[in-house]
């Protein structure tokens, strides 16, 4: 759509406010929000902010920075609320003097892109980003108390979030979303809505876009809705899955009918690539001090860094459809990492693979979660890190990861989580006290 297109849709439908959407470096949605006087202003890209009060964006002394509107992005919510009608649009971040800023993780992923275009690739991904409801207390504060107990794909009356998770998909679908399944997980109140694939800027757009109609939907509903990876302890946490793969044109890159698992050098190169630097961008697809209490063991999450056809114990797992839905599933993200920076880092690791024929070795079909140690060394199957700081270390360690991020954002999040690891281990927490203050 073109400025005055927008402009007249706006007018004929009475939006009243439009939302110039973007993200921080640690993922979070942010937004300006401007009145219909404004319009024009904001969709020429003339709209500042300060972005000092950003995570990770500017100093103070240059904080001036400017939003510069997706135009494909524009969509009316279909929501009420309770002011007229608004709209989004999401924005990549500008210097004034209008040169791209550094620190957007928008440009980031699109630089990338950039780079698998270069190399006559476009990148696809499709994710499959998993939640929980809670119920709010009296106070409307969230908790962890579920409104249902209701396990893998059961349904009403057990499932008592099926309407919750239906008003969220039928908004989703009005603004533009194809929604190819909508379920209830493994653990009580866990859900799961999965999307088209798309290029990947699309992907982050819908992925940043999703995550901010969960929430309102469950809090129209009275619900909390949490991204948190491992919110309870003792049952599943939420993952976010990635399938990816590289076309060129019609054409999947990653099938080739006659060579071995129909899987084709391209296909074994980017994963090759994805498992040797998966323990270092795990900092980023797996970005909390919560994260690593979900990637532990028992609770069939994606620990081990190998790769199988079909079995669901590694890292990556190749789903058993071929021809043009011939992809890998990365397995390790979760829903609380910045959708932009996860792809964008998975990307380079894939692309490394094929520019250096980075071998994927063969595939582990046993069950790695019922093996040994030993077993496991044997193979040459190392594990992810065991906490935030271990994969920080891994992440300051690879060049490669600092080069798809930027000098900017790789500061940035190096310093942000430094900070909330050392916050983290300087807190007494209730598992101390309960196990510890009346032993010594």
């Amino acid at each position: 759509m073109t400025v005055a297109q927008i402009l007249k849709t706006c007018k004929e439908e009475n939006v009243k406010f439009l939302r110039l959407q973007f993200t921080d470096i640690l993922g979070h949605n942010k937004n300006v929000e401007v009145p219909e006087s404004q319009f024009e202003k904001a969709l020429e890209g003339e709209i500042m902010f300060d972005g000092s009060s950003i995570e990770g964006f500017a100093r103070i002394e240059e904080s001036d920075q400017l939003l510069k509107p997706d135009l494909d992005t524009f969509v009316i919510f279909p929501l009420d609320f309770g002011n007229g009608k608004e709209a989004r649009i999401i924005c990549d971040i500008y210097n004034t003097d209008h040169t791209p800023f550094a620190g957007c993780p928008r440009l980031t992923l699109k630089r990338n892109m950039k780079k698998a275009a270069d190399m006559g690739y476009v990148m696809v991904a499709g994710p499959e980003p998993e939640f929980f409801l809670f119920m709010r207390n009296e106070k409307g504060e969230a908790t962890t108390e579920t409104h249902d107990d209701a396990g893998y794909f059961d349904l009403a009356p057990f499932d008592l979030g099926e309407e919750c998770r239906r008003d969220i998909v039928n908004v989703l679908i009005q603004m533009g979303f194809e929604i190819e399944a909508a379920h209830h997980e493994v653990a009580r109140g866990q859900h799961e809505i999965d999307f088209r694939y798309e290029d990947a800027l699309k992907t982050a757009d819908n992925i940043a876009t999703f995550r901010w109609v969960v929430r309102k939907v469950a809090k129209d509903h009275g619900l909390h809705a949490t991204f948190m990876p491992k919110p309870v302890y003792g049952i599943n946490g939420s993952g976010m899955h990635v399938h990816q793969s590289l076309f060129k044109g019609d054409k999947n890159c990653f099938y080739d009918e006659s060579a071995r698992y129909q899987l084709s050098d391209i296909a074994l190169y980017y994963t090759g690539g994805i498992l040797k630097h998966a323990r270092s961008f795990s900092a980023v697809t797996n970005p909390t001090v919560n994260s690593y209490k979900r990637l532990v063991p028992g609770y069939e999450a994606p620990i081990n860094v190998a790769w199988s056809e079909k079995n669901r114990s590694p890292l990556v797992r190749v789903p058993g459809k071929r021809g043009k839905s011939t992809r890998i599933e990365v397995r390790m993200p979760d829903p609380a990492s910045n959708p932009y920076l996860s792809l964008a880092v998975m990307l380079r690791a894939g692309l490394e693979g094929i520019e250096l024929k980075i071998p994927a070795g063969e595939p582990v079909n046993r069950n790695i979660f019922t093996m040994s140690k030993r077993e496991k060394q044997r193979l040459g199957i190392k594990e992810l890190p065991a906490n935030l700081s271990e994969a920080v270390d891994l992440l300051e360690k690879d060049p490669l990861m600092k080069e798809a991020l930027g000098e900017h954002i790789f500061a940035h999040f190096v310093e942000a989580k430094r900070a909330e690891w050392a916050e983290y281990i300087s807190q007494v927490h209730q598992w101390e006290l309960d196990k510890y203050l009346s032993t010594y």
